[in-house]
């Protein structure tokens, strides 16, 4: 990946075509509640999806989607069992990126409350 290096010498965003669109889509696919809550229990240990479901109290079709997602996107990883899937974060930096997400958003709690260009996430029903 042909990156810029900052000033600092941190690796800025990469600059060949659909780079940073390909980061972009990193964070979207981080930007719903429901896969955040699903990371965070999954950084616990390997589930299964009844297991997911118990946890964050929404109906299996969903949690089935959700996990999905976050298959799809490489942030878990599956493995099956018989007829049961059992789902671990695949990488450990996402740990890493949950807790820093996290502090950077306690960090700036007034300014996220107050910004008017991004829409506060629907609660799951």
């Amino acid at each position: 990946m042909n990156n810029r290096a900052h000033p600092t010498g941190v690796a800025l965003l990469p600059v060949e075509a659909g780079g940073v669109e390909m980061v972009a889509k990193f964070f979207r696919a981080l930007g719903d509640p429901v896969r955040l809550r699903l990371l965070e229990f999954l950084l616990e240990g390997e589930h299964t999806v009844t297991e997911c479901v118990e946890h964050i109290g929404l109906s299996q079709g969903r949690i089935s989607t959700h996990l999905g997602c976050l298959s799809g996107c490489g942030y878990v990883s599956v493995r099956r069992s018989g007829r049961f899937a059992y789902y671990q974060v695949a990488d450990p930096r996402v740990a890493e990126l949950v807790l820093l997400a996290r502090a950077l958003a306690a960090d700036n709690a007034a300014a996220l409350a107050a910004c008017m260009r991004i829409e506060p996430a629907t609660p799951a029903p």
